[in-house]
């Protein structure tokens, strides 16, 4: 028997409302999704020994860079590569789905702060 469970995204992300605060969706191979409800402006930092991989389900949402900025919309994702500078950033309250290694901390290499999320909260 499969323990595979169906997960429907407009609940999950309706049953939180705080920003920046990532919650587990799902485990796999070592990986998390993780879903988030940003709205303002992250602080920079890194992860060193980890790519991130943000989702836009709704919304509209940048990853800062120090030599540029990508704007995206639903529907479309960017890859962060281990070790590059970013901040993340959305005017209005954005939905993202953030793929990465269950043991990354949200804000990195970031001093700790109302931003760092608690790891591992399930939604």
């Amino acid at each position: 028997m499969s323990d595979a469970t169906v997960v429907n995204l407009a609940e999950k992300f309706a049953a939180f409302s705080e920003h920046w605060r990532p919650k587990v969706a799902a485990e796999l191979n070592g990986q998390t999704v993780r879903l988030v409800k940003v709205q303002g402006l992250f602080p920079w930092h890194s992860h060193a020994g980890a790519d991130e991989m943000f989702l836009v389900w709704k919304g509209e949402f940048r990853v800062e860079f120090r030599d540029r900025v990508e704007t995206l919309r639903p529907g479309e994702f960017i890859v962060v590569p281990r070790g590059v500078e970013h901040r993340t950033a959305a005017d209005h309250e954005a939905e993202v789905i953030v793929f990465e290694p269950a043991d990354v901390v949200n804000t990195g290499d970031a001093a700790i702060s109302d931003f760092t999320a608690p790891q591992g909260v399930r939604i």
